[in-house]
């Protein structure tokens, strides 16, 4: 009789995971397949497209054309676009395009425009040659950085207000891999056709790609979002408890109105919450990505000059490294919630800036013949895969320090700043590998590393004293 119950309890409990399986996998195809999901996820493949355009991918057709690597490090200042559209973005957030805003909606029409700057550039791009149109490429890539970096302070807004709280891991999912597939046809997929074509049709080729992201904004829905009357009382709100009497700000010139909602309070309120403590936080931010941004321009030429095809890298570099990132971005999800945000931001520093010893290791003892494809592939999985976590866990702190009243202009700021220091930085790297070479290099790039493992440090400590809005 016990061993009949026992069968039967093991039966039950046997179905009953069985059932809890099964509605799982159910409720994450109801999630997945809403149409804001789906939509988002195309619009991220829009979104992603262009980086590698204007850094990496830009910076192999510049030295596949022998242009000379002094020159090709300045090249990474073009993406300090990204890093100064905080400046703006209050521009996107709150004034409409005309007859575009009233047929799409004020985020969907900013999206298309953004999209469009970025598909004319592209075609630009594709039909210079940098022996004889090096200044014009330059002016072509900064404006697919500028309609890249303007098209991503509205996606940030729309992807936050187009769907319920409950719904945002996965609004963020779903673009976080469109973005990430978008990153593997602007490297590895232009480096084939570069290779098998030439670098022009390579660039037209990407450029008609954003058809995707094209068609994802018409078919989209515009969001819900407050008004300009909504706006001006949360506005309003604000100041007179920052300034501790009313100061009638509904009465005042539309111009103040404007510039006091639209750029001061985003910052008033971040400083308001977060205290002293909002400096520390915001020299955070400014130096996590310094080390792998400095290292990042010069890795393609690297490749290059250490003999390896445009093909080669294409295959190990773009598509496995793609997948080391994805693996890397999967591990450290399971991380945050079991270890909390602080200890894998500290993982994700100390790996990022050790690997770039990896590279260095790589430069020191290469002897002039082409090292072995199996080096190239451990260094790049290590890379790929610090790079996953770091970024994973970077994004995640960043979510957590934005108000949701100003989400847009304050992540604006917290991701132009992310990467300003590094870009600025990276513009000097070809002058370094000129004068020292690329194993020197590397070192520099690895210790640059450094004040960020101190400042998450610090943030352990003072974990107790961070708020979040």
């Amino acid at each position: 009789m016990t061993h009949r119950n026992e069968a039967a309890h093991s039966s039950c409990d046997a179905d009953t995971a069985s059932t809890s399986l099964l509605g799982w996998w159910q409720d994450a195809w109801r999630i997945y397949t809403r149409k804001p999901v789906l939509a988002i996820a195309l619009l991220g493949f829009g979104a992603g497209l262009p980086f590698l355009l204007v850094f990496s991918t830009l910076t192999a057709w510049l030295r596949d054309a022998e242009v000379e690597r002094t020159t090709i490090g300045f090249f990474a200042w073009i993406g300090m676009t990204y890093s100064i559209k905080v400046f703006w973005a209050p521009v996107v957030d709150r004034l409409s395009i005309p007859l575009l805003g009233r047929w799409l909606g004020q985020r969907r029409s900013w999206i298309l425009a953004g999209q469009l700057g970025i598909a004319i550039g592209l075609l630009w791009m594709g039909m210079l040659d940098p022996h004889t149109d090096l200044w014009w490429i330059t002016v072509s890539a900064l404006l697919v950085a500028f309609a890249s970096s303007t098209q991503d302070v509205a996606l940030d807004a729309y992807r936050i207000e187009v769907v319920d709280d409950e719904y945002q891991g996965a609004m963020s999912a779903s673009y976080i891999f469109g973005y990430r597939v978008a990153l593997l046809f602007s490297g590895a997929g232009a480096l084939y056709l570069a290779d098998w074509y030439s670098w022009s049709w390579s660039y037209i080729g990407m450029a008609s790609l954003m058809l995707i992201g094209l068609a994802a904004t018409l078919w989209s829905d515009e969001p819900k979002h407050l008004n300009a009357e909504q706006r001006g009382r949360v506005d309003a709100e604000l100041i007179d408890r920052l300034i501790g009497r009313p100061m009638y700000l509904m009465q005042r010139p539309a111009w103040q109105r404007w510039l006091l909602g639209a750029v001061i309070c985003p910052l008033l309120e971040f400083f308001q919450r977060n205290g002293w403590f909002a400096l520390l936080i915001l020299s955070f931010v400014a130096v996590f990505r310094l080390s792998d941004i400095t290292m990042g321009v010069m890795a393609n030429p690297f490749y290059l000059d250490l003999g390896y095809s445009k093909s080669d890298i294409a295959r190990i570099a773009k598509m496995f490294g793609f997948i080391m990132t994805v693996v890397g971005s999967g591990v450290c999800g399971v991380l945050v919630v079991k270890w909390g945000m602080y200890r894998p931001l500290l993982l994700g520093a100390v790996l990022v800036a050790s690997t770039n010893l990896l590279f260095a290791l790589m430069a020191m003892t290469w002897d002039g013949s082409r090292p072995p494809l199996s080096w190239l592939a451990l260094v790049i999985s290590a890379d790929n895969l610090s790079g996953g976590i770091a970024s994973t866990a970077f994004i995640a702190y960043l979510s957590s320090l934005a108000n949701k009243s100003y989400t847009a202009t304050q992540y604006a700021l917290f991701s132009s700043l992310m990467t300003l220091p590094g870009k600025f930085i990276s513009g000097f790297s070809g002058w370094v590998v000129d004068g020292w070479g690329y194993s020197d290099f590397f070192v520099i790039a690895a210790f640059l590393g450094l004040p960020a493992i101190v400042l998450v440090l610090v943030l352990m400590k003072q974990q107790p004293e961070k708020r979040s809005g």
